[in-house]
């Protein structure tokens, strides 16, 4: 399994966009794991599409990380575990990528209750989108905390955050950021095993690839 720094969340499907997701395939040495998302989540319904990317991936011997928004806790433990349950049926996801987290101690437990879930149901790697540093409590349940989600030039202006968590990667997720940018570097300075670092903005920067990743 790749222990490499990208964690590339893209939200195309694979029948708009067959070169970019062939241009992931393609990164998978440099690839920590894939977000998988077909409908803001798994869907209603298996994908054929994103099955087969799932099984690629898999074969790649990349983790594929199951979407699932948890609307800073106020989404039911259960309604969650649906999701993650989905993904790991309809696409074999090993784990799990859960959106809108709390950060404060006040939401710990309620997540602390969605892990144990999700382990049971089967998901082995667990990463927590807080998009700021959170609590250090969250540290114990997950295996990748994103401390920052924002624009290039947002985190180019903040200060490098001094928590540090042994055991569990934290990730950063920057959107707006520019051709000649070192987001690598960037990411590292500020403590951040994981990145992913994309030119898009708007409402939807999730739907380009990192620098890191070129198409053709």
């Amino acid at each position: 399994m790749s222990t490499s720094g990208l964690l590339v969340p893209y939200y195309e499907h694979p029948s708009v966009r067959p070169a970019e997701w062939e241009a992931i395939l393609a990164a998978a040495p440099r690839l920590y794991g894939v977000v998988l998302n077909p409908a803001s989540g798994p869907g209603d319904r298996p994908d054929p599409a994103f099955a087969e990317i799932a099984a690629r991936l898999r074969a790649l011997d990349v983790r594929v990380l199951g979407y699932a928004d948890t609307d800073y806790a106020r989404r039911p433990v259960a309604a969650v575990i649906r999701d993650l349950v989905r993904h790991h049926d309809w696409y074999g996801a090993d784990g799990a990528f859960l959106d809108q987290v709390t950060s404060g101690p006040h939401g710990f437990d309620h997540y602390r209750r969605l892990a144990s879930a999700a382990w049971g149901a089967g998901i082995r790697t667990l990463a927590l989108n807080h998009g700021v540093a959170p609590h250090p409590s969250y540290a114990r349940i997950a295996d990748v905390l994103v401390t920052f989600e924002g624009t290039w030039d947002t985190y180019r202006a903040e200060r490098p955050h001094p928590w540090r968590s042994p055991g569990t990667r934290l990730c950063h997720l920057v959107y707006g950021v520019p051709a000649d940018a070192d987001p690598e570097t960037e990411a590292r300075t500020r403590g951040a095993a994981l990145h992913c670092a994309v030119p898009g903005t708007g409402d939807h920067p999730w739907g380009t690839l990192p620098h890191a990743v070129p198409v053709g």
